[in-house]
């Protein structure tokens, strides 16, 4: 590539030579047919022939010199702006003008009316010549590379396509840069009077519901998605377009998240491989940083199962708000191992870390961690969250989630923890499942503990599926993709609610920020996401063909499955926050003799590993649990 550079600015170097020698004599041949025409003394106004080729020789050497350092043989001939014209026109004036006053000096001189035309012809011929190499040589070696390059289409012709389509024609001079390997072969807009134009030599070709027909016609393999300020139904409008266009598709930012520098502003660099998360068609839920920074400041904060996929993010973000000290605890020495590495890696001493392997259900373990350590602030998220094995193993559930949770209310109002947090989930709403059935049991407890009048603030936070979590369906249909496997999904109609790991940790803490004693928060996720229609985007952002290249096989719903899950209980309110995307349901009225009678007895039958009489003492307690034997 180097040496393919050289070349080109060697035959621009030479090119230019042979310009201003012709300009020279077309000059002198102009003025000499000038002064016949006019019968005026043509030695007067043109040079003597014997002296034209030393007038010829210095105006190519100080051309050349003025051209050099202005940098023109340093510009890449695409990128040329009219900036860089203009500054290639001057320095061949300043070329000639220098040239003209050494040949003075030599007693050589030229007329004024030769500088002058001079100046002009080679101008416009320098100039010239530039601007049709770009329009016909460059676009012949573009045909050549065209086969290497990734056939792209450009949704929106608005400035950012504009931005892209730049820096792509920029990137040709450098052989590492990715965006030299996108070629842009045509632009959508859904602004009908752009249709049929151009944007800087790129044609827009139709509308985005064009986008599957279009990709076909054109051999498209790459969409580039470059609206950054559309609203989030049409981004997912769109995105629905461009994901039945089985072509792979990339995104820049929404407008809030572009990082722009005003001298030269860089898009390409900001283009991702479209998210699942993009493909929810909403932007992510904002929190009150300033309320949770109140909350977690100067506090020892604790979290348990702080290696999980939600505990570890939790500790990454409370670690942003300064606290006094964080406490990780986790039974799984791995997990806890890797965030603990991460944290030390970014926050080296600047972060008091304590990293404990440890189970909720060692009462008499977590009761010293308690006294050491004396927590302010305990986010329990600690659990059993898989269904179908919580379904084969009901009395492990029990043991983990219910009596975990026992142990750590128990100990955090013993010990005046300021605030404790539960992570609960939506299938805790009217359960058809153990594990669902455990958690609503767990919000049970931190409920009657909330109404016992303890000076801990005891809430619950409520979120669907968090995509990209362990055990979450997005991590299992990338592996089976990956393997070249079939997508496996229990039921062509399931739906869920999902939002991101980040999102549902900023819950938590915003929760916990405004927590009174007793809530369970709620957030608004949106609409359901059809899990079907899920598989089959993830398997087109591979650039796969769903049902073609990929099958999906639908295996029927698993034990304590179904399609949908619900995220209040038909006997809560709804009570809005200060946030739109957050509401409080109302506390359940708790009979703490009957609560405290019946988990005794569900201990003792947990105890005893009997799984059929679990399932049925945990009925008893939650009696929105309709369980199906299997």
């Amino acid at each position: 590539m180097k040496r393919r550079i050289n070349i080109r600015k060697i035959m621009l170097m030479i090119t230019d030579a042979l310009i201003v020698a012709l300009t020279t004599l077309l000059t002198n041949a102009l003025i000499s047919l000038y002064g016949i025409l006019a019968r005026v003394n043509v030695s007067d106004i043109a040079v003597k022939p014997v002296r034209i080729f030393i007038v010829i020789g210095l105006n190519v050497l100080f051309c050349f010199f003025t051209l050099f350092v202005s940098g023109a043989y340093s510009k890449m001939w695409r990128g040329l702006k009219k900036t860089d014209l203009v500054i290639c026109g001057l320095a061949v004036i300043l070329g000639i003008l220098i040239s003209s006053f050494v040949a003075l000096l030599m007693e050589h001189p030229a007329s004024k009316i030769f500088v002058l035309i001079n100046c002009i012809l080679t101008v416009l011929a320098i100039v010239g010549f530039r601007l049709a190499f770009r329009k016909t040589f460059i676009e012949l070696v573009k045909v050549g590379e065209r086969d290497s390059r990734e056939r792209t289409l450009i949704v929106g012709a608005g400035n950012a396509a504009r931005m892209i389509i730049q820096e792509v024609y920029n990137a040709e001079s450098d052989e590492n840069n990715p965006s030299r390997n996108i070629l842009p072969v045509c632009l959508v807009d859904d602004d009908i009077s752009k249709v049929n134009t151009k944007l800087m030599g790129v044609d827009v070709v139709g509308t985005t519901k064009d986008i599957p027909e279009i990709c076909k016609r054109y051999n498209i393999s790459l969409v580039i998605f470059a609206i950054p300020s559309c609203t989030e139904d049409e981004r997912k409008r769109i995105m629905g377009y461009c994901s039945d266009s089985g072509c792979r598709i990339k995104t820049i930012p929404y407008l809030s998240q572009l990082l722009l520098d005003d001298d030269s502003p860089k898009i390409l660099s900001q283009v991702k491989d479209i998210n699942v998360e993009d493909l929810l068609g909403r932007a992510p839920i904002t929190f009150d940083k300033t309320k949770i920074r109140e909350f977690i400041e100067g506090k020892i904060c604790m979290v348990t199962g702080g290696g999980g996929s939600i505990g570890s993010e939790l500790v990454r973000q409370i670690a942003k708000y300064n606290p006094k000290r964080i406490i990780i605890v986790d039974i799984y020495e791995n997990n806890a191992y890797d965030i603990q590495q991460e944290l030390y890696l970014e926050y080296e001493d600047r972060l008091d870390l304590v990293t404990l392997i440890a189970s909720v259900r060692d009462y008499k373990k977590m009761e010293q961690i308690f006294s050491e350590y004396r927590p302010q602030v305990v986010f329990h998220a600690a659990a059993h969250k898989h269904v179908p094995l919580m379904e084969v193993s009901p009395a492990e559930a029990v043991k983990n989630n219910i009596f975990g949770t026992w142990n750590m209310v128990t100990l955090a109002e013993f010990y005046h923890v300021e605030k404790f947090v539960m992570i609960s989930t939506d299938k805790a709403v009217n359960p058809t499942n153990v594990m669902g059935a455990t958690k609503r049991c767990c919000e049970m407890i931190v409920q009657y503990k909330s109404q016992s009048g303890s000076e801990t603030d005891f809430v619950t936070t409520r979120f669907g599926n968090v995509l990209g979590s362990n055990g979450s369906v997005i991590p299992l249909f990338r592996r089976q993709i990956e393997a070249g496997k079939p997508v496996t999904v229990t039921h062509p109609d399931i739906i869920r609610y999902f939002m991101t790991i980040p999102e549902a940790v900023s819950l938590v803490l915003e929760a916990g920020a405004i927590a009174k004693g007793g809530e369970i928060f709620v957030l608004d996720m949106g609409d359901p996401v059809k899990i079907t229609t899920l598989a089959e985007n993830l398997i087109r952002m591979y650039g796969k063909v769903p049902y073609k290249d990929v099958e999906i096989k639908f295996t029927g719903l698993r034990p304590g499955e179904k399609l949908f899950e619900e995220l209040l209980m038909d006997e809560e309110g709804l009570k809005k926050t200060d946030n739109k995307k957050i509401f409080i349901g109302n506390q359940i009225d708790i009979d703490p003799a009957d609560l405290l009678s019946k988990l005794e007895a569900l201990q003792e039958i947990a105890e005893e590993n009997d799984n059929d009489r679990t399932v049925a003492k945990l009925a008893e307690i939650v009696d929105t649990f309709h369980h199906e034997v299997h």
